[in-house]
């Protein structure tokens, strides 16, 4: 493996002990036991974002949609989006300066109709006026925590209530007795419904004549982990990540950290700049439902290492290294002491941050030229590592490009050891290409290109290694950080897209080593291809199942496969036990494996389906073998990946 200079990344790899009988062959590839290199454990890396529906509507166990109110409000009404105004003679207006929400600092970074309040006021006696929010799916018997944060001009009875769509029905039912202070009432309560309804509603509404501001509200189930879905956090662990990059992605550009030192409810809703960032579920809005602890938190039940991108363009030198202090500092330090006093004494020890997210292009704010980027770089992570001295850095920018890799990397070179490479595929890729299903021959182009597409990683990962190379950057390390289908989180996924995840792996896995590419991470895993999420469960799809299935070569071994490029074949070695995964990417024809190994069979797995279409996952089924004392053989059908380990001694 490539070295630059410095130790290899943060971790260091176990040596193992390697059989010295031959080579075998299998099919027509020759897989060498006596030459296995050590393989990254961040290889099986992935993104974590708050756009899109990563968190909102996703990881995120918050149950109502617009909750702190962004936005502008509705058109000659008043209220919030996703909200329903009650009573005839109410009167609704979201307020800008009497407002709960905050940012923990004031910023450069500004951004309209982020931060308002919802007030109803009651303009007639006696009558109902309120807020609802309908579509909520209410589970028979199943708990719900509730917040509100409300300020009242007159002392108020407001009744919450879980109801059908029109409110005829109720099926849980709370007072509040709010009276007017100074600051903020914050209520917390928990209301159970008698029945289900995927069409539920909450209503908040009282009768006094009086004005009811409305700061935040709050709905989740119990039992959920920080915040988080305990089924997607559960699903997260099956796929098996081994490094979690956080909070971005594009995202990184609006994330403020500070503001997670806030209270989950005060917590600004964070607006995207560009459409390309935005979260299409809430509005182009994030409303900051989890902060470090939380992500630290989930890292450490899933079993990943953190990788925090910092906020580069809009948050100075000082800042980023206060969150270096936050997140490492002993708790003697200003921010090691605020960690701490928020119940976290031990330091979280996050060594792998990246220097912004996808600096030099058009759609990220910040510096648009190497030069720029690397001045502003370089103060950060001087910065950084005047706090905590042993941090890996990730430098970013439009790779593969000379021009960068001259300017920005070989520059950073001493500083920064590892350089993002971003890259998406498929039939829609930049190319005006389109997903055809309505025919047979459509199906089977449209399969051959999404599964095709996989080659064009490899070509983008040798580019960028020949670009460093020949810049003055040569031998460091390409951090791979965001891969998937062009536009996935769009669309339903299906296993043409899963033979083609099977494909990225097996590539990921083999080349890591001779294109001293470590770090390697899918964008991303909640809601955009791993992990389908909808209000009642979530479910791995065949990317996920995929994923599920690869995490069987961590911590071993790569062993060399030679004519494998159709990365059909991927092979690795712990202890006396090989591990080989078998991809047959062929549409419509079987595919022989032949293995002349001297082993006995431990554990098999097929993945296999009829039907590549959207919506379709992989079948469990029996991996027909035939073995002999030196020979086991399999016949995978049509896009199908198999698990097969073997004890060689």
């Amino acid at each position: 493996m490539r070295r630059a200079g410095r130790p290899f990344l943060l971790f260091s790899f176990l040596t193992f002990h390697f059989l010295t009988f031959s080579p075998f062959h299998l099919s027509a590839q020759r897989i060498d036991l006596s030459h296995a290199e050590p393989l990254s454990p961040y290889v099986f890396g992935h993104n974590l974002e708050h756009t899109r529906a990563a968190v909102n509507g996703g990881l995120s166990a918050q149950m109502l949609r617009n909750r702190k109110f962004a936005g502008k409000p509705s058109p000659g009404q008043g209220v919030a989006a996703h909200w329903t105004g009650i009573g005839e003679r109410a009167f609704f207006q979201l307020e800008i300066d009497n407002r709960y929400t905050r940012h923990a600092t004031r910023s450069r970074m500004f951004r309209q109709n982020e931060l308002s309040a919802q007030t109803i006021s009651n303009m007639a006696d006696n009558q109902v006026a309120g807020l609802a929010q309908h579509d909520i799916l209410l589970q028979e018997g199943k708990e719900y925590e509730m917040r509100l944060v409300t300020k009242v001009s007159v002392p108020v009875t407001l009744k919450v209530e879980l109801t059908d769509r029109s409110g005829s029905q109720t099926y849980a039912s709370t007072l509040l007795s709010l009276v007017p202070e100074s600051g903020w009432t914050v209520s917390e309560f928990s209301m159970t419904p008698t029945q289900g309804n995927r069409e539920g509603c909450l209503r908040y509404t009282f009768r006094e004549r009086a004005e009811v501001t409305i700061g935040a509200a709050s709905m989740m189930p119990a039992g959920h982990f920080h915040g988080m879905r305990r089924d997607v956090v559960d699903c997260l662990k099956a796929i098996g990540p081994r490094l979690l990059r956080w909070p971005g992605g594009n995202f990184a550009g609006e994330y403020r950290w500070k503001d997670g030192l806030l209270p989950v409810d005060q917590r600004g809703p964070l607006q995207a700049a560009t459409e390309i960032e935005t979260q299409p579920y809430t509005d182009g809005y994030d409303y900051h439902e989890i902060n470090t602890d939380d992500f630290i938190d989930l890292c450490r039940e899933v079993g990943a290492e953190p990788m925090l991108t910092i906020n580069l363009a809009w948050d100075s030198p000082e800042e980023s290294a206060q969150w270096v202090e936050y997140c490492n500092g002993a708790a003697d330090t200003e921010y090691g002491r605020k960690r701490a006093e928020r119940g976290h004494p031990e330091p979280y020890g996050v060594r792998l941050w990246s220097l912004g997210n996808e600096m030099g292009y058009t759609h990220m704010e910040g510096p648009k030229g190497p030069e720029g980027y690397a001045d502003m770089a370089e103060r950060h992570a001087d910065a950084m590592r005047g706090v905590s001295p042993d941090l890996e850095f990730v430098s970013s920018g439009p790779y593969p490009n000379d021009n960068w890799a001259k300017h920005s990397a070989a520059r950073l070179r001493d500083k920064v050891p590892n350089i993002s490479l971003h890259g998406y595929y498929g039939p829609t890729s930049h190319t005006g290409g389109r997903l055809r299903y309505t025919t047979p021959d459509d199906i089977k182009a449209t399969y051959e290109a999404i599964v095709q597409s996989s080659d064009k990683a490899r070509q983008r990962a040798e580019a960028m290694r020949r670009s460093l190379d020949a810049t003055g950057a040569e031998g460091l390390h390409i951090s791979f950080d965001e891969w998937n289908q062009w536009y996935s989180w769009y669309r339903p996924s299906c296993v043409a897209e899963g033979i083609f995840t099977a494909r990225m792996m097996h590539f990921f896995i083999g080349s890591s080593d001779s294109l001293d590419m470590p770090i390697v991470c899918y964008f991303q895993p909640v809601g955009e291809g791993a992990i389908l999420i909808d209000a009642e469960k979530s479910t791995l799809t065949a990317n996920g199942q995929v994923f599920a299935l690869m995490k069987a070569h961590q911590d071993g071994a790569v062993c060399r496969v030679e004519d494998n490029d159709d990365y059909s074949v991927c092979a690795t070695i712990r202890d006396d036990t090989l591990t080989v995964t078998l991809i047959n990417a062929a549409y419509d024809s079987d595919r022989h494996f032949s293995l002349p190994v001297k082993g006995k069979v431990v554990e098999t797995c097929l993945y296999t389906s009829s039907d590549v279409t959207p919506y379709t996952y992989f079948t469990e089924a029996a991996l027909p073998l035939s073995a002999t004392k030196k020979n086991i053989q399999t016949t995978l059908p049509p896009h199908s990946v198999a698990l097969l380990k073997i004890k060689v001694r």
